[in-house]
Order: structure tokens, then C-alpha cells, then sequence
């Protein structure tokens, strides 16, 4: 019974291991026909092939060494036991046996770990630029440190693996000689005695053995602190990122004495093992650990004496290469600097004569637009705009800012009784089309005044015509589909009926038989089988999400969480920024908590949203990402080769904006003691935002505007003020049009003159006697009050401020927010009216706009909203001392002539409850 059941367990696992197997060859195949299907199968091979290249010597080189040590091993062994025969044959099938086993396994690991370093090593680029230590080129700490580091740990691992195989296999002598005896009545004291009796056994008969293991171990000691050293530019425990003071007077002098100290031991533990001498080679060990820790206290009492009470002056050049090293590192070194005065005298005609900024003052918020877009233009409730993008477009003509969102399908969101796997993945299948609208223009009720809209889209800007609306390929996590099958896939709703098509684009894998039965097993889904619907002609679509489809691809590079999508010749395409990351630039300070310290926005990627088609574009020569190109060549095309449509939507990229802004708000200081005192930090400006009085920073925002001695660019932008202060000090933007993109330039304004920052602006907004309760009354009428993005406008050499203000029912779902207010504030003057427009001519005198927007302020008086709120006021004040001295009869009279002033208001503001 026992042994029925024992061949039961056997077969059971045989049977777990080959369904093991199958599948993982099964997920290969998969990933070979959709690399086939995607065009890059040199990306898919490559991994395998440098593997296999590098594999076979390593399992070769491995096995013999083992299997000869064990030879050796047993040599000695058998002359300890007094055996003058022969290793047996069941030894000798041991040993191979054992070699062969620890050989695949570690090359495994060996092969796993070193593949990609070692591509990295062999096509490394030069920068052409040394660290300020060891004058070594930069390609070193990137191409080469990390193969190093890598073979040393390795070699750490081979060791301690022949340590332990020498343990294990010389009691297998040991037991085989009967000098040692196993049994499993055996107690726990008995096992000690049997491991110290092997243990003594060993240093008996491997006394040289054991000298040699420690000379080795000491060598590869001695390497590591040679490779110590260079780690040195990557400290964090001085004043600044990178070596300091403290590490280079003395940290590096210590790592040379031990790695001379390693050198010497290394022989002198050699010399140990012949002689026998056991305490000669335990002094080794104790006198490195000794030496290591005198070391540190010698460090630590440095920086704390000699360091410290002269920090400057001894940490002054580390400085200065940590400031260096981290604008070089985040192409912070050529930022073009202007001076901004910020305070000039403008009038009406500098605001018409910048009417392409004005016209571009996005006065609608990118998650109110999105929420608008999803209840007025979602049109089903299985279709989601996952995100509103910014971008420009020429709108008959004009260049314009707008919103654009990707109408997604999401059939998660089907009723549960429509959720079946037809329905699911081959009924529907993709979006359809976008929603787009002007940053600076809403419609009478304050929402986003559409200019591509419904389903089929509909248009009057003919550079906004889609051809093609179907999104097969999204932002939308998801899961698989299959296209032409026998039966129509869902395409769009029409009435009370369903418009239907088929597939007709270049996506898709074959559904042969075998393909369907892999595809089955890859997906757990049987009905992949069953379906009679999917047919030869069949196509499966996965790695439908546009991140994953790219990173899986190349996953070398990293990507923007956020890409965005664009209209070009009819047609739909999603644009990803990729980035060349590394954490191994000398001296430059981390952006992250990964530690990562180097970033290029170097790779544009375009995915077609109906066919799936993934394209690398290269738009910036830099090592990290010449080196890729040499190892995956001809994945990447030159930005030369993107269709013009295409690149006339690329944006200087926001995630790489904001580390750059993160980081240049310590490092635009390139005076060392300007930036040992932190005179001049700065901080990212805050704000109010949305309906809570808390401080959140003000995010970088697109917008077109016109700058003194520039033409209208589409520029990503973001205000500083000093640490601690809410004045504004700076203005960055960056460039994302002609042949200026890519370039970042700071604004500076004066420091000895007042420029208001954007919390001063808000603070004001709260202050001010008419717009403060205006704000307070809309707020208590059913409706809570947003605060939009504050915008800091330059116009000429001054600042505008413009903030949207947006209502929304309280209570109840869905309640869209729309624009009802616009804040403009200018040096001393505040203004909050229905429109842009009015607020500009309030502020400014401009006539013909006050007249033009006249009968949109008019409620059949000549009362304006700011006169209405304080009569509003003034009348609820008079009725409660009326209530106070019971003159009920006056305090009725009053709460009617209040109740008509705030009619008024209603009709004024278009406010309801």
C-alpha cells in the first residue's frame, strides 16, 4: 500500500512538472507570435540568444570545475580513510550527477542576472565626460560598474556554494568510510556531534583546501574594495549627494589599506593551509573586521573634529561637483535666464496686442472638463474618458489650446445580465472617437464649448476630422478581444438600434487551431475553443493597454503614466513619452526614493489607436540611449521619419518637467556658498484649490502664450516663490514648439520688488469686500463654490492672474461643475465677473468688451452683481437687528426685499438651487 501510494505521489508530480513546462512554453510561443505580430522579434530573441551565448561556456566552465573538485575531494578523502582503490563508478556518476545539477542551476541564475550587463558593457557609449575623483569617463559608473558589482557578488555566491558543496560532500566520504555513522534514531545531540565530527574531520584533510578558500576569498575581497571606492560618489552621508570631505581624506584611504590588507592575507592564508597553522588563518578574518571598524570610528571622529567646525572650507569642491554633476545630469546646465520685471505699467492696448495669450487663458480645469466630458459625451454608460489631455491644434486657422479626451470602452460597466463572455470579448470591443473642446471657451451655462463632439464625431474644424474614430488600443486596462469572428462586433449606438462592423485593420494574431488552443490555455478560457463564432480567419488582440504594449516591448526604457492622444489626417494615435533613467550618475543628487539620479526625455512613442502599430522615434542623442540602439539595432526610427502631423502635437514632456522644476528649485544656485547657505531655495507656488481653504502646490500647466521677444508657443510653465514666502521669485517654461522645443527658460523677477505669488492672489481673493461674500453666497445657495487652477498670465513684462470659479449642486450624483465666475487680478486692481472678457475690460477700461458683454451682466436694472451682494448683505444685517429688537413687522419687510435682491442675483449669476 505504501508503495502504491508513493508511485501515485511520483506520478502526480511528473505530471505537475510537464504542466509546468507546457505552460511555460506555451506563455513563450504566445509572446513570440505577438512579437512577430508587433515587428520586433530581434527585441523578443535577443534575451535568449545572449543567454544561451553566455550560458553554455558558463555550464561547461562550472561543471568541469566541480566535477574535478570533487574528484580532488574524494583523492583526499580516500587517503584520509586509508582506501588506496579507485573512485567507484557510483561515485564517479556522483560527482558528475552532483557537478551537472549545481552547474544548470547556477548558470541559471549566473546567465539571469549577467545577460544584460554584459550587453550593456560590450556597445557602452562614451560621454565624453570624466567624474571630478578618478577621472574616469561617465560610461564606467553606467556600462561598467554594474557588470563589476554584479560578477563580484556572483563570485561571493560561487564560493559560498563550494564552501557548503565541499561540507556535504565530504561527509558523503566520511558516511561511505564508516568514519561517520547517520541513522535516524539519531538524536539531536548525536547530529552535533556527527557535524562537529566532519567539521574536524575536514580541517584534518583539507587544511590547504581551506588556506586556499580563504586566500580566494580574500582576493575577491580585495576587488570589492577596489570597486568600494568608486561607490564613494554615490554617498548620502555628507552635506551633499556624492563624496564629501570626510569619505575622500579618509574613507578611500581606509578602503585602500583594506584592500592591500586583503591582498596580503590572501597569500598569508595560503601559507596558513600548508602549514596547518589554524589560528594564523582565523587572525586573517579578525584583523580585516578589526581594521574595518577602526575605520569607520575614524571617519566618523574626522567629520566630527576636522569637518564639521570648518565645513565650508573643506566640503566647498564636493559642493561645487554635486551642483555640477546634478544640472549636468538633468540637463539643467544651459537654462536660459531672463530677467522678468514683472512690473510694468500695461494697458488696454498691450492686452490687445497679445490677444494669442489672451485667447489661450485656459479658463476651464482639465478633472472638471473630464467630468463634463463623461456625463454630456460618455452617451452610453460602457464608454469612459479615462483622461482630458491638453494639446494645440490650428481650429480653422487659429492656433488654438483645447482639450482633447478618448472616448474608451469599458464593458466592465455593462449591466451584470449583459456581461457574458461574448459580450465581453468579441461583442465590444473598442471606443469610439474623442470630445474636444477650447481651453478658453464655454457655452451659456459655463461648460466646455465643444468642437468635436457625439457619435459618429461631428465637426466644423476640418484639421479636427476623424476618419477612422475606432479605439482599439487605450488607456483602459484591457483584457483580450477577438476580431472577425462570424458574427459583427458592436460599433456604435444609433436610436434604438446598434450600429455594427468588422474589423478590418492590421491588428490582431491568426486564430489557427493551435493557436486557439494556446491562446485557450494562456487565457484559461475554454469558450476560445468552444466559440463557433471565432473561425480561421479569426484575430486575437492582447496588450490592448498602450503602457503595457510599450513597455513590454522595450522595457529598458521607462514611461510617462499619462499618455495622450491626437487627431492627424483623419486619424487617431496615442503619443508616450519614454525616458532613459539611471541611478548611477557621480554626484548627482536622486530625484526619487529609488534613488534614480539621471533622466532624458529621449524616446517619443506612437501607437495607432486602431491597428496597434507601437513606433520608437529617437529625439535626443544621449549614451544611455546610443547604447540600446546598438544593442536592439533598428528598433529605434529618427524623429525625421515621423509623419509631420504627428510631430506638430509633441509636448515637452510634464513628467520630465516637473523633475527638472523639483530639482532646479535647489540647483538654478551654482555659487557653492550661495548654496552651503540656501540664500536663495525656492519652493513650487501654492494655491487653493477646489472647495477646501488647503494649500496644495500650483501643478505645471500647458498654454500658448506670446513672451517679450518670442512668438506664441505651446509652453509647459510652472511659478517659484522663496522658501517660506509667498511672493513670486521665478517662472519656468519649457518649450514645446519649432526648433526651440526641448529648451527650458527661467524668468526671474526682481528681488527687491514685490511680485504677488499666487497664494498672496488667493488671500486677496478672500479679503476683498465684494468678491468674498459673493463667494460666501454662492456657496449657500444648494451649490458649493471650486476654485480653479490659478494661472499666472505674463503679458508684455507683467503678470496677470486668472482664476476660473466653478459651482456645483450639492447633493444628489453626477453634479456636473460648471464655470460661472472668472478672477482676474492685476498689480492692485481684482475683478470677478461671468467672463474672461469682462474681467479683462473691468480691469482694464476696455470698452468695446464691457459693451460687448453687456446684456450677459444685465437683470432688467442697472444693479451689478457686486451692488446686489452688498445690498444682499446690507438688507440680511438690517433684518437681524430688526429680529433682535422684535420689530417683527421691519424684519418681515427686510427678508422680502432680501428675497428679490437675491432673485436678482439668480438671474444675474444663472444660479439655482
Amino acid at each position: 500500500m505504501r508503495k502504491r501510494n508513493k508511485t501515485l505521489l511520483i506520478g502526480l508530480g511528473v505530471l505537475l512538472v510537464i504542466f509546468a513546462i507546457l505552460l511555460s512554453l506555451n506563455q513563450f510561443y504566445i509572446d513570440y507570435l505577438w512579437f512577430v505580430e508587433m515587428g520586433y522579434t530581434e527585441i523578443f530573441f535577443k534575451e535568449l540568444v545572449t543567454k544561451t551565448q553566455i550560458g553554455i561556456p558558463i555550464f561547461i566552465g562550472v561543471m568541469l570545475i566541480l566535477f574535478f573538485y570533487l574528484k580532488l575531494l574524494n583523492r583526499i578523502s580516500a587517503r584520509y580513510i586509508g582506501s588506496v582503490q579507485k573512485a567507484t563508478k557510483k561515485q564517479n556518476i556522483l560527482a558528475i550527477g552532483v557537478s551537472g545539477v549545481v552547474a544548470f542551476f547556477l548558470t541559471i541564475l549566473i546567465s539571469d542576472r549577467l545577460w544584460y550587463q554584459i550587453l550593456e558593457f560590450v556597445n557602452q557609449t562614451q560621454f565624453n565626460l570624466t567624474d571630478p575623483i578618478f577621472n574616469q569617463d561617465l560610461a564606467l559608473y553606467f556600462f561598467g560598474l554594474p557588470l563589476y558589482q554584479e560578477v563580484f557578488s556572483i563570485f561571493i555566491g560561487f564560493f559560498a556554494v563550494i564552501v557548503v558543496l565541499t561540507f556535504l560532500y565530504t561527509a558523503y566520504i566520511l558516511y561511505q568510510g564508516k568514519k561517520i555513522e547517520f541513522s535516524r534514531e539519531q538524536d539531536l545531540e548525536s547530529i552535533k556531534d556527527n557535524a562537529k565530527g566532519i567539521f574536524k574531520s575536514y580541517l584534518e584533510i583539507a587544511s590547504r583546501q581551506i588556506g586556499i578558500f580563504l586566500g580566494v576569498l580574500f582576493l575577491i575581497l580585495s576587488i570589492g574594495s577596489f570597486l568600494e571606492a568608486f561607490q564613494l560618489l554615490y554617498s548620502s552621508s555628507g552635506i551633499v549627494y556624492g563624496a564629501g570631505a570626510a569619505d575622500i581624506d579618509v574613507g578611500l584611504k581606509v578602503i585602500i589599506i583594506k584592500g592591500v590588507l586583503c591582498l596580503v592575507l590572501a597569500v598569508t592564508s595560503v601559507f596558513a593551509g600548508y602549514k596547518k597553522k589554524y589560528l594564523f588563518m582565523g587572525a586573517g578574518p579578525v584583523l580585516l573586521i578589526v581594521v574595518i571598524i577602526l575605520g569607520g570610528a575614524a571617519q566618523g571622529i574626522y567629520e566630527s573634529l576636522i569637518v564639521i567646525p570648518n565645513q565650508f572650507t573643506k566640503e566647498e569642491q564636493y559642493i561645487a561637483n554635486n551642483i555640477e554633476y546634478t544640472q549636468q545630469a538633468y540637463d539643467l546646465a544651459n537654462v536660459e535666464t531672463r530677467e522678468f520685471s514683472g512690473t510694468q505699467e500695461i494697458t488696454a492696448n498691450e492686452i490687445k496686442g497679445n490677444q494669442i495669450t489672451i485667447d489661450n487663458i485656459p479658463i476651464n480645469d482639465q478633472i472638471p472638463t473630464q467630468e463634463m466630458y463623461n456625463s454630456l459625451q460618455g452617451i452610453r454608460n460602457y464608454y469612459q474618458f479615462y483622461d482630458v489631455d491638453v494639446d494645440r491644434y490650428f481650429v480653422n486657422g487659429v492656433y488654438t489650446q483645447v482639450f482633447l479626451g478618448a472616448r474608451e470602452m469599458n464593458n466592465t460597466l455593462l449591466p451584470n445580465e449583459a456581461k457574458t463572455w461574448v459580450n465581453q470579448h468579441l461583442k465590444y470591443t473598442h471606443g469610439f472617437g474623442t470630445a474636444v473642446s477650447p481651453v478658453n471657451k464655454t457655452n451659456n451655462v459655463g461648460q466646455p464649448d465643444l468642437i468635436v463632439k457625439d457619435i459618429p464625431p461631428v465637426t466644423d474644424v476640418s484639421e479636427l476630422v476623424i476618419d477612422e474614430p475606432r479605439i482599439y488600443f487605450g488607456e483602459n486596462d484591457y483584457g483580450y478581444v477577438v476580431t472577425n469572428c462570424t458574427t459583427a462586433e458592436f460599433d456604435y449606438p444609433q436610436g434604438d438600434n446598434n450600429q455594427e462592423v468588422t474589423y478590418t485593420g492590421t491588428a490582431g494574431i491568426q486564430m489557427s487551431f493551435i493557436n486557439k488552443l494556446a491562446f485557450a490555455l494562456y487565457h484559461g478560457s475554454s469558450e476560445l475553443l468552444l466559440a463557433n463564432e471565432i473561425t480561421g480567419d479569426s484575430k486575437m488582440l492582447i496588450h490592448r493597454n498602450i503602457s503595457e504594449r510599450v513597455s513590454t516591448i522595450a522595457p529598458f526604457l521607462s514611461y510617462d503614466s499619462d499618455p495622450y492622444m491626437v487627431i492627424s489626417e483623419g486619424r487617431l494615435y496615442w503619443i508616450v513619452d519614454a525616458f532613459t533613467t539611471s541611478d548611477r550618475y557621480p554626484y548627482s543628487q536622486p530625484y526619487n526614493e529609488a534613488g534614480d539620479n539621471y533622466v532624458r526625455n529621449s524616446v517619443k512613442v506612437v501607437v495607432d489607436a486602431y491597428n496597434g502599430d507601437v513606433t520608437f522615434y529617437k529625439v535626443d542623442d544621449e549614451p544611455v540611449l546610443e547604447t540600446y540602439s546598438k544593442i536592439f539595432p533598428g528598433f529605434l526610427k529618427d524623429i525625421s521619419e515621423m509623419p509631420e502631423g504627428i510631430k506638430q502635437h509633441l509636448r515637452y514632456s510634464k513628467t520630465m518637467f516637473d523633475i527638472q522644476s523639483g530639482i532646479y528649485k535647489t540647483y538654478h544656485m551654482s555659487n557653492a556658498r550661495v548654496f552651503y547657505n540656501k540664500e536663495d531655495q525656492w519652493e513650487t507656488a501654492t494655491q487653493f484649490y477646489e472647495s477646501e481653504k488647503t494649500e496644495v502646490p500650483v501643478e505645471s500647466a500647458y498654454t500658448i502664450m506670446e513672451l517679450p521677444d518670442r512668438q506664441a508657443e505651446f509652453m509647459l510653465t510652472v511659478p517659484f516663490t522663496p522658501k517660506d514666502k509667498n511672493n513670486m521669485i521665478a517662472w519656468l517654461a519649457g518649450v514645446s514648439d519649432g526648433p526651440g522645443y526641448g529648451q527650458l527658460i527661467l524668468y526671474e523677477f526682481p528681488k527687491q520688488q514685490l511680485v504677488y505669488g499666487p497664494m498672496q492672489i488667493e488671500q486677496r481673493i478672500d479679503q476683498d469686500t465684494i468678491i468674498s461674500p459673493q463667494l460666501t453666497l454662492l456657496g449657500q445657495q444648494g451649490s458649493r463654490v471650486l476654485r480653479g487652477n490659478l494661472m499666472s498670465i505674463p503679458i508684455e513684462n507683467a503678470i496677470i492672474y486668472v482664476e476660473p470659479i466653478y459651482i456645483q449642486a450639492v447633493g444628489g450624483e453626477n453634479n456636473l461643475p460648471e464655470l460661472k465666475k472668472v478672477v482676474v487680478c492685476y498689480q492692485n486692481e481684482i475683478v470677478m465677473a461671468d467672463s474672461l472678457e469682462l474681467a479683462l475690460a473691468q480691469v482694464f477700461d476696455i470698452q468695446e468688451l464691457q459693451n460687448n458683454n453687456q446684456p450677459a451682466q444685465s437683470t432688467g436694472n442697472t444693479s451689478t452683481t457686486a451692488e446686489l451682494v452688498v445690498k444682499a448683505n446690507a438688507l440680511f444685517k438690517e433684518a437681524q437687528e430688526a429680529q433682535k429688537s422684535g420689530n417683527w413687522a421691519g424684519y418681515g419687510q427686510k427678508i422680502s426685499e432680501l428675497e428679490q435682491v437675491l432673485a436678482q442675483l439668480t438671474q444675474l449669476t444663472g444660479v439655482t438651487q
